[in-house]
């Protein structure tokens, strides 16, 4: 039954790894954008976020959410390179016959995803904190899951492990400092 289970999840899973790396045929515009949503993942930009959250907001805010973040980072970090070691899952390039990614991957395996995880980590915290940001910030965290299936650097249940991995975190981050 979890031998079923497995296969029926890994067929689907390809299947729409399929469906979404297609979109790129041909399509310029496509790639430049979803190059650019997966990049302000990289993780540069979340520094730039807190500093930036430090010196506009009062303390009461701006605590709160650094410490949130300083717990939550590290804690997500340490997972990520956990799991990934552990489950070793080959990129779809490796597998998958024709796909080439659009984008070099930083490192030899698929799951989780990290930049969907670090997305999904800050869209938890600034929403938690600026619930004004939910809606274009869920969007932001998912086009960059997105953006790394189409990139054909993960596999969809990549970045959906990767999206709980960043949540979870975060509001471990959170849990600890209220």
């Amino acid at each position: 039954m979890l031998r079923e289970f497995t296969n029926s999840l890994t067929r689907w899973d390809r299947l729409l790894f399929e469906h979404i790396f297609s979109w790129g045929d041909e399509r310029v515009i496509l790639n430049r954008s979803f190059r650019l949503i997966s990049w302000s993942a990289n993780g540069w930009i979340y520094p730039f976020l807190g500093l930036y959250v430090y010196l506009t907001y009062n303390s009461t805010i701006s605590k709160p959410f650094l410490l949130s973040a300083a717990i939550a980072f590290p804690l997500e970090r340490l997972l990520y390179h956990l799991i990934k070691q552990s489950m070793k899952r080959d990129r779809p390039c490796k597998h998958i016959v024709d796909v080439e990614f659009r984008v070099r991957p930083p490192d030899q395996f698929s799951f989780p995803s990290g930049h969907t995880a670090s997305a999904f980590l800050m869209m938890t915290l600034l929403a938690s904190f600026f619930p004004v940001l939910r809606i274009p910030i869920f969007f932001w965290a998912t086009t960059v899951g997105i953006a790394r299936v189409y990139l054909g650097v993960h596999y969809p249940t990549d970045v959906f492990a990767g999206a709980i991995l960043g949540i979870v975190t975060a509001r471990i981050g959170i849990w600890f400092i209220m």
